[in-house]
């Protein structure tokens, strides 16, 4: 990373359902009362960061990726020759052969049999990305269409486009909303940040998550923080994380208290800092930003 470079924060769970999209507003709405920023929502298979930003949607372009075949019906001799090269079943023989579309690979092995050249290979439109405009700053958000692959390379695309446009405008700071899990949108959401912050439940399943996305993120060397949502639901699970952590030397955000308030601002899509930033799940989360602000050196 250069000098020139934003810093990028990237929060992220185990599983979903921690709150993880929740303390990423928040923490959108705190930071952009200081610093100008660019925001990412890298959940691409079920992004909803937008729900409680509120943005204008500013531009839409299509995402193509991946191969898949396609038989000219009018050059097809239904000779069989496709359907014989093809392992995955993809070709659909009859008087004018076809492929599906979901059974093929893209291999290409169709084309390369074919005696009339009647089959070509193209990059499909899987899904989509969106440059927003939100009070915090601008949104840079994605769709991948049901069904498609290739969420890693999309997740990249969407962090990219937050980057140009922080070094255009100079804005030091990416606040990138990862996806939940440890797969490859995961590990792109990762790559290149400058400290994840990776927010945990006190459950039995909770600890386990946090043990997995804490391996992802030491693999991959970037630096991490964990914090505890819902943390007065269990005393018990908030200690074993308290211990995972301090065996890790993993630092410790404050805190969240479970607190209804969470939900009424999300239902007022809103953040809950903005929402009452006097509850005391916002004082814990504006303790959190100033914490973060200074690992960021921001």
């Amino acid at each position: 990373m250069t000098t020139a470079d934003p810093q990028q924060l990237v929060i992220l769970s185990g599983k979903g359902g921690t709150g993880k999209t929740s303390v990423a507003a928040a923490l959108a709405h705190l930071a952009a009362q200081t610093l100008p920023l660019v925001i990412a929502d890298a959940d691409v298979d079920a992004s909803n960061l937008d729900l409680v930003l509120e943005p204008q949607r500013l531009e839409t372009h299509d995402f193509a990726s991946g191969l898949v075949a396609e038989i000219d019906p009018a050059a097809c001799i239904a000779c069989g020759e496709c359907e014989a090269a093809c392992y995955f079943d993809a070709i659909v023989p009859g008087e004018i052969y076809r492929v599906d579309p979901i059974a093929c690979e893209g291999c290409a092995a169709c084309r390369y049999r074919c005696p009339v050249e009647a089959i070509r290979t193209y990059e499909p439109q899987v899904g989509q990305w969106f440059l927003s405009d939100t009070a915090y700053g601008p949104l840079y958000h994605a769709h991948l269409f049901a069904g498609a692959e290739n969420s890693g390379k999309l997740v990249t695309l969407v962090k990219q486009q937050a980057r140009l446009r922080a070094l255009d405008d100079n804005r030091p700071l990416i606040l990138v909303d990862g996806p939940p899990g440890i797969g490859c949108p995961v590990i792109s959401a990762a790559s290149g940040a400058t400290l994840a912050l990776l927010v945990v439940e006190p459950t039995l399943a909770g600890v386990h998550d946090l043990q997995r996305i804490f391996a992802v993120t030491r693999h991959f060397g970037v630096p991490a923080m964990v914090l505890v949502n819902k943390a007065d639901l269990s005393a018990a699970r908030t200690a074993e994380i308290t211990a995972f952590c301090r065996a890790e030397s993993v630092p410790l955000a404050p805190s969240l208290p479970y607190d209804t308030i969470v939900t009424e601002a999300m239902v007022r899509g809103l953040p809950v800092t903005a929402y009452a930033a006097r509850a005391s799940v916002s004082q814990a989360l504006q303790e959190t930003w100033a914490l973060l602000k200074a690992h960021l050196a921001l």
